[in-house]
């Protein structure tokens, strides 16, 4: 006993390892090398790094080899040392633990628990290292028990390599095609088609009876038009290669493709808007030239749609994907359950499901034309290698059933994407050159409700929808929606999906408010209860699980109301856990699975009452007009 002025000493012991770091897993104890590919060279590693499990955002994890090369950032631990728990499905390149360098969206350091954004020169190395990925992974690595010396390089090489200014030359994909094997493919009925010679495009132009009204030219050969064109690319028969050459590509309808009835999709980039009247005026009478030849036998009628105009900009698009994202990159589960709390506004506010239905309906509208009206689409865009690219491969999968195979989708890819000139280094920042291009990029944008947009809303929109088809039609005159599309649009809709599907022919997404949803596997990784081993409908199975859980708790009720032993009686609900490797939610959450209900948030907590209350109250009626959040 101590009296009454003495001060209590001071602990002399220190630990150096949280309670729950006790339970992570012992660190390997082979080497372990990662799988390289041709090309690819190990730039720095460090040793003894542990990955922790986030889902309840504790300190466990995995200990393991944390390398980084010139074409990816991998973490090996030992069951990278063996193949005997290789997945079912996987990845020919990367692994689960995987991040290639053009993946890394940002990558924050944590400096005594404070998060700070790491770019360029470093003078200090933080102790726990958080990548954010662009594919909505989020990693944690633990780098207080790693030497100081690897330390500093493994975060210096990430950073330099992922985050900083590079040359073209030095992407990754040059030293592969520099060092992979040339293995020639003699079949070329599964054969990606690369579009870069004349007669892949007349081949296509065969395949989809566009013979008859289009043309291959070879104007640009040696990028002598414009560099912004492929060197092959397909016209109108009556478009000569002296007006392709006048007006540097700008102005000319481009054939995308042809549908069986005959009508075909083309997409042409605009003239500049900035021109003096004498241009202004020779370039009207070009394009209404243009015009009235293609609604000419054979090409008959003719409907031009300006994308810019008829969707969002693509500074619009890429704040609502910014403000969308926000809503997956969480680091724990306890700030996951903080966002679900106001899900439904945090995701209204972001506009995305919203500007996912416009050019969905975009896509339907351009089918309807071409499908059932037989009337060509021209797309009209700035450049026609963004908005053009998106519709038109929409489409064409829609309508196309050999652009829904695997080579005839990535023959699309490289036919509207790639050799249609689509600025993927500009887009995705790939050389880190400039940040306007990613519109201010940032995760610090605030998981809160952002002021509400002046158009009509996601949700709003399709309440009034549902209150029209209750209601009936009188209704309607009431509620005007600003992007209501055309009545002919709805009954093409409605037509096609009150038949039977046919998987080789025309294919129509639902574009109604119930049927576009989130990616479900990535929102509900922090929920164990939809982390099955391999795989199932995650919602049937995770109500099973509650309703074993029900039965298990009545049961015991009624053994301690009849007095019984329960000892050996009453068994814990089955985890499968050796059924197989993956889960659902592969490659976002691993096979972690720890409770059997998920921990919500104190706030919900309160708002509930005793069991036994619950079971004598009422069942409440839910206002579905109200505020959804």
């Amino acid at each position: 006993m101590l009296g009454s002025g003495a001060k209590a000493a001071k602990p002399s012991f220190v630990s150096y390892i949280s309670p729950e770091e006790i339970h992570i897993k012992e660190p390997i104890e082979k080497e372990v090398n990662p799988r390289l590919l041709p090309g690819e060279l190990l730039l720095c590693e460090a040793s003894t790094v542990y990955k922790y499990i986030q889902e309840d955002g504790s300190s466990r994890g995995t200990c393991g080899k944390l390398v980084c090369t010139n074409f990816k950032i991998a973490f090996l631990d030992d069951d990278s040392a063996s193949d005997d728990n290789e997945p079912q499905f996987k990845n020919k390149i990367i692994g689960e633990n995987d991040i290639t360098l053009q993946c890394v969206d940002q990558i924050y350091g944590v400096y005594d628990e404070k998060k700070k954004l790491l770019t360029g020169q470093l003078r200090k190395y933080p102790e726990k290292l958080i990548i954010y990925c662009k594919d909505l992974r989020v990693f944690h690595f633990c780098l207080r028990y790693t030497k100081e010396e690897e330390v500093k390089r493994i975060v210096s090489g990430i950073v330099h390599h992922s985050q900083t200014p590079k040359l073209l030359k030095r992407l990754f994909l040059f030293s592969y095609a520099s060092a992979a094997p040339n293995n020639t493919v003699t079949d070329g009925r599964n054969q990606t088609v690369m579009f870069d010679t004349l007669e892949d495009w007349r081949d296509e132009l065969e395949r989809t009876k566009g013979n008859v009204k289009y043309k291959a030219v070879t104007t640009n050969e040696g990028y002598r038009v414009s560099e912004k064109l492929p060197l092959y690319f397909v016209v109108p028969i009556c478009v000569s290669e002296e007006t392709i050459l006048k007006y540097e590509g700008r102005g000319i309808p481009i054939w995308c493709w042809s549908c069986h009835n005959g009508a075909a999709l083309l997409k042409m980039s605009a003239f500049p808007k900035e021109q003096d009247d004498s241009t202004s005026q020779m370039q009207k009478a070009f394009l209404d030239g243009i015009y009235k030849t293609i609604s000419k036998p054979p090409y008959e009628l003719l409907k031009t749609d300006d994308l810019s105009s008829s969707l969002p900009s693509l500074q619009d698009i890429q704040t609502a994907y910014t403000r969308f994202k926000q809503l997956f990159l969480i680091d724990n589960s306890t700030d996951f359950w903080a966002t679900d709390v106001k899900w439904f506004s945090l995701l209204e506010s972001t506009n995305w499901l919203e500007i996912i239905r416009r050019v969905l309906k975009k896509a339907i509208e351009v089918a309807e034309c071409l499908e059932r009206q037989h009337t060509n689409v021209l797309l009209i865009e700035e450049s026609a290698t963004d908005l053009c690219c998106v519709i038109s491969s929409l489409v064409q999968v829609m309508m196309d059933s050999y652009s829904r195979t695997k080579s005839g989708f990535q023959s699309l890819i490289q036919k509207e994407w790639v050799i249609g000139g689509h600025g993927f280094l500009d887009r995705c920042n790939h050389l880190h050159k400039s940040d306007k291009e990613e519109h201010q990029r940032q995760l610090s944008l605030p998981l809160t409700q952002t002021k509400p947009s002046t158009k009509r809303g996601f949700f709003r929109e399709e309440t009034d929808h549902l209150i029209k088809n209750i209601l009936g039609k009188r209704i309607g005159k009431f509620i005007n929606s600003s992007d209501e599309p055309p009545n002919s649009f709805r009954e093409f809709y409605d037509s096609w999906h009150s038949k039977p599907i046919d998987y080789h022919g025309l294919l129509l997404p639902r574009v109604d408010g119930p049927e576009i949803k989130v990616w479900a596997q990535r929102y509900l990784r922090w929920i164990p209860e939809a982390q099955l081993h391999g795989g199932g409908t995650i919602a049937t199975a995770a109500k099973i699980l509650d309703l074993m859980e029900e039965v298990q708790s009545l049961q015991v009720k009624m053994d301690e109301e009849h007095s019984q032993a329960i000892s050996g009686d009453v068994h814990s609900v089955p985890l499968l856990r050796n059924s197989a490797r993956l889960s659902s939610l592969f490659p976002f959450a691993l096979l972690q699975r720890q409770s059997i209900k998920p921990a919500l948030p104190t706030s919900t907590w309160k708002d509930l009452e005793d069991e036994d209350d619950l079971v004598k109250r009422d069942d409440e009626f839910v206002d579905l007009s109200g505020d959804m959040s």
